[in-house]
């Protein structure tokens, strides 16, 4: 059994407050849902669709409330029995070096977890999403899936947590050396993903030559976007749902269209969605998230290091909160996680209103470049409905999740703008 102390019971405190709170916007977010059809979706939602909306959302919240308890229960089970604590003995009687012997330790957990969620996983996309009609995933697809994220967290996480658990344990001002590591090595995965790591999950196919290529180059040129190539990617492979992305640095810019999206809108709707994209783009918001990103990833390993302490007072305490003895890098990692899961539900909230608030002006920027912002609301609308969307979520509930605003105050703010 672990010895609880002071730092556990406040560990404890932030996760059940953090589960109540997420529980009660689950309730209020369903109280929240419409009798009727929210006025101006009469064109794309009738009284049976709203009927169905409804059941996916209340579905979905059971589903998210047993999931959250079930993870915090097994938590709480593993941490009250010293589960960390003979983990981290049983690594370390297999006598590799500290570095291994923390590899060992993060890949049990993970693993662990990984387990723990395979089920709820399942349930989520052969059940729900099969049931509400969004589901288009093979077995065999969802196997292939994690056995390539498996595949893929060996070759590239492993490395990086190698790294990083090296500087923890041999370097002065560990944290700041880990920090530049783990940037750099982001920087260089944001570059390649879209070449070498997206195309293992999905296909992107160029588009073929025509009038909505012609279109959407033009608007690239028309934005002063850098787009090295617009490609269609097979999303109905997984699900019915869609969307729209792009990805690549510098001159590298490629826009890639959900073929679900492409088949179910107009082309001033595609083109308003793309501008919406390009907005980000254009009025600075993707060089103001990644610097935002990079000083709050400064400031987590700087706490890391006084959480890997094997001097400090900080690090002790936390420590002997979980019940392990020896203070080292990798037990240090998880346990500073555990800790900083309300800390971050906090700065996650405050990510998310500054997102919001990105996401109205990239709305403006493309209402205003296309000329045409009911295009692009008409598109907005579309996707909502079909993805069984809330029309009017809960406050808390939007305050806590959403990093997009509720479809209803975009429109509005596009209504403003015409």
């Amino acid at each position: 059994m672990s010895d609880w102390n002071f730092m556990s019971v406040i560990i404890l405190v932030g996760l059940f407050l953090l589960w109540k709170l997420e529980f009660a916007a689950t309730l209020l977010n369903l109280k929240a849902f419409p009798a009727s059809v929210p006025k101006g979706f009469e064109d794309v939602m009738d009284c049976e669709k709203l009927r169905k909306a409804h059941a996916y959302l209340r579905a979905h919240a059971q589903f998210g409330i047993v999931q959250s308890t079930v993870s915090l229960a097994v938590m709480l089970i593993f941490w009250s029995l010293g589960g960390f604590g003979w983990l981290d003995g049983l690594a370390r009687s297999l006598g590799f070096s500290e570095v291994i012997t923390g590899l060992v330790f993060l890949t049990a957990l993970l693993a662990s977890q990984s387990l723990i969620g395979l089920p709820f996983s399942y349930y989520d996309t052969f059940v729900i999403e099969e049931k509400f009609g969004f589901n288009r995933a093979t077995l065999a697809t969802f196997i292939t899936d994690r056995v390539k994220g498996i595949l893929l967290g060996a070759v590239i996480g492993m490395p990086l947590a190698a790294a990083v658990l090296w500087i923890f344990g041999n370097i002065q001002n560990a944290w700041l050396w880990a920090w530049a590591v783990v940037t750099a090595f982001q920087m260089i995965l944001t570059y390649l993903a879209p070449s070498l790591i997206m195309p293992l999950f999905n296909r992107f196919t160029p588009m073929p030559e025509g009038a909505l290529k012609n279109a959407i180059e033009a608007l690239g040129v028309k934005c002063g976007f850098p787009l090295s190539g617009v490609f269609v990617m097979d999303g109905s492979k997984r699900s019915t749902k869609a969307n729209a992305f792009f990805t690549g640095l510098g001159k590298q810019k490629k826009i890639a269209l959900f073929d679900t999206l492409v088949d179910k809108s107009t082309q001033p709707e595609l083109l308003g969605v793309l501008a919406h994209e390009i907005g980000h783009f254009r009025c600075g918001h993707i060089k103001q998230r990644l610097a935002v990103g990079l000083v709050q990833m400064a400031v987590i390993f700087f706490l890391l290091g006084l959480a890997t302490d094997p001097e400090g007072k900080f690090a002790r305490l936390l420590f002997d909160a979980f019940g392990v003895r020896k203070i080292s890098p990798h037990a240090g990692l998880v346990f500073f996680s555990i800790l900083l899961e309300p800390v971050s539900k906090l700065l996650t909230v405050a990510a998310n209103t500054w997102s919001r608030k990105h996401e109205f002006e990239a709305d403006a920027y493309a209402a205003q470049v296309t000329g045409d912002g009911a295009a692009l609301g008409e598109a907005l609308k579309k996707l909502s409905a079909d993805h069984l969307s809330h029309p009017s979520p809960a406050a808390l509930r939007v305050w806590l999740d959403y990093s997009h605003p509720p479809l209803l105050q975009r429109l509005e703010a596009l209504r403003k703008w015409e």
